[in-house]
């Protein structure tokens, strides 16, 4: 902006602090003025080197020149703010002392760790005995979930709790037993039983897209079981565990026919007063919540209690987020490798069963998506026209009504496997026996905490424990008790469903009496 310095003969000087301030006096401005410019803020008495003397009979001339100039100049000032800002605040900064610079930035990510990340998890359950006996029994629901404070981004997690597991926890020694499947195919069945009393319950453990018994997030379950004093038995899917395939047939997510065999001959094996309960991680829980569903009375009369992990609820949203770029994609890659190495090993088996067939093995081998090897292998081997047809039968929420044992389920908010708006939260809030615990991190089977992940106490073993520590050994009878109020209440809703889909069928019935009466009257 320009000031300017006007001297009248007799007068004390004046200062205007515009130029159209001084035009607006220009009328009683006597003539010969002098009027110097000086820059705005320096004073009276800093001078420009140049003077320049203003005639009245210019002051048309001058008014019609400068209200452009000065019009142009205050655009120009108004834009030139925010970079004036934006410079003004680099200048700031790079002349701080760097120490001073990292401990604002510790000090900003502080107050965004205790308030972005340290949350008290959601409990999407319905008002009933479940919710009820979880709060006063599981103290860990009630407690905010600390993530490991340098590892709290959801890939990260996922990776690092993998990385730290593998590094730290050592070889579990199980008791290897094969069972034979009814179709002449054979499973691993990997037992855990040092420790453990005769009366002791077991835990069924089904492990992940190609995980085994030896995987780092099975072995974090297995010791957390052993120090409860429970046994444990991990289910390793067909060609997985070292085991050699019998038949052409893999596994999949939507079937639970193997699980069924599994289930019925452990629970055969096992002291008839021995409790048993059943865990699913990632696609684990898929299988294992399919046969709670499908197999609901089946499963309620052999299992107590059952408990998923990271389970991809929604496929097909499941399958597309893993395909996100970069980081995302870049785990699934990782994933599908893993399984077209598991179909490498047994690759004599397929190479004469599906030379003459529309399956081609070498295209398959060369899979880069999980998606891609299901719709070019799963979905052909199990039956399904479409991967897409595969994926909605292997799909959850749309079950949980099903499920009569009771269900706890452990989900983090953004776990790249699953996005948040997959989770059936409202479906869960209507069911008498599933109830799903959500963390706003953790990733996928993440779920550090502490300023350096403790290897025995980690939040997914010390809810696994926690939860069947009173379900299956239930000294009081409490869990019983609450779980024959919740079969009550979901009885009373299935009649309460039932009657009205019957009332529906009737009324179509009534409906199409009349157009079939006219027809034959015709």
């Amino acid at each position: 902006m320009l000031g300017a310095l006007v001297r009248v003969p007799g007068q004390k000087a004046a200062t205007y602090r515009s130029l159209s301030e001084l035009l607006s006096v220009g009328a009683v401005t006597p003539t010969g003025h002098d009027v110097r410019r000086v820059s705005a803020g320096r004073g009276v008495g800093q001078q420009r080197p140049h003077l320049c003397v203003y005639q009245p009979a210019h002051r048309q001339h001058l008014l019609s020149c400068n209200r452009a100039e000065y019009s142009k100049l205050s655009v120009r000032n108004l834009y030139s703010e925010p970079v004036t800002m934006f410079y003004s605040m680099y200048a700031y900064l790079s002349n701080l002392p760097r120490l001073h610079v990292l401990g604002m930035a510790v000090v900003a990510y502080v107050v965004y760790y205790l308030i972005q990340v340290v949350k008290r998890p959601i409990i999407a359950c319905s008002d009933g005995p479940f919710k009820q006996y979880l709060i006063r029994k599981v103290p860990t629901l009630e407690n905010k979930y600390w993530p490991t404070f340098w590892c709290v981004e959801s890939r990260a997690q996922t990776v690092m709790a993998s990385l730290l597991r593998s590094k730290s926890l050592p070889r579990v020694n199980y008791r290897r037993e094969i069972l034979p499947l009814k179709d002449g195919g054979e499973v691993a069945l990997d037992w855990m039983e040092e420790g453990c009393e005769e009366q002791s319950p077991c835990i069924l453990i089904l492990p992940g897209l190609t995980g085994e018994s030896q995987a780092e997030y099975i072995k974090c379950l297995v010791f957390a079981a052993q120090q409860a004093g429970m046994r444990v038995v991990v289910f390793n899917n067909r060609g997985l565990g070292g085991i050699e395939l019998k038949t052409p047939r893999l596994y999949c997510a939507a079937n639970c026919e193997d699980l069924c065999e599994v289930i019925q001959h452990v629970r055969r094996v096992l002291p008839p007063q021995c409790k048993m309960g059943a865990t699913g991680i990632s696609m684990g829980g898929l299988i294992l919540g399919n046969y709670l569903a499908r197999k609901s009375d089946e499963a309620r009369s052999i299992l107590s209690a059952a408990k998923i992990i990271s389970v991809p609820w929604d496929v097909h949203k499941g399958s597309a987020s893993i395909e996100k770029p970069v980081i995302n994609s870049l785990l699934g890659r990782h994933l599908a490798g893993s399984l077209c190495r598991t179909l490498r090993n047994h690759l004599d088996i397929y190479r004469d069963i599906y030379q003459d067939s529309d399956i081609d093995i070498q295209r398959i081998l060369r899979c880069k998506t999980i998606k891609e090897f299901d719709e070019l292998f799963t979905a052909k081997q199990f039956g399904y026209a479409h991967v897409n047809d595969y994926y909605s039968d292997a799909t959850l929420h749309n079950k949980l009504d099903h499920i009569s044992v009771p269900l706890l389920c452990l989900s983090a908010a953004d776990d790249p496997f699953q996005p948040l708006d997959a989770i059936p939260i409202k479906a869960a809030n209507q069911c008498t026996h599933v109830a799903i615990v959500i963390t706003a991190r953790g990733g996928h089977i993440g779920f550090l905490e502490g300023w350096w992940p403790s290897t025995k106490d980690q939040y997914m073993g010390r809810l696994f424990t926690e939860y069947f520590t009173k379900a299956l050994f239930d000294e009081d009878g409490e869990f019983q008790h609450t779980a024959n109020k919740m079969h009550e209440r979901f009885l009373a809703r299935e009649t309460v469903a039932l009657a009205s889909t019957s009332g529906l069928l009737l009324d179509k019935k009534v409906d199409a009496d009349p157009l079939a009466n006219k027809v034959k009257l015709m």
